[in-house]
């Protein structure tokens, strides 16, 4: 059994998704380093892109699961 699901265009919006997430959290950081307020914008992006992340992968089990139902 594979440890991950087949490639769908779900699973790599998630993946695309998860790299927003990493690079708006170290834009923010960047940003509250440098004294700069705007990083409250990137937090707000990364929390997005979180949720999207996590949505997508919900959609891809559930996918999965229902392709695993049908033919069995």
């Amino acid at each position: 059994m594979a440890l991950l699901p087949p490639p769908s265009p779900a699973r790599r919006l998630a993946l695309m998704a998860v790299a927003v997430c990493v690079l708006a959290v170290a834009a923010a950081v960047v940003s509250f380093v440098q004294g700069s307020f705007i990083g409250i914008v990137w937090v707000l992006l990364a929390g997005i892109s979180s949720n999207m992340a996590w949505f997508y992968v919900r959609k891809t089990k559930l996918e999965q699961a229902q392709r695993t139902q049908a033919a069995g």
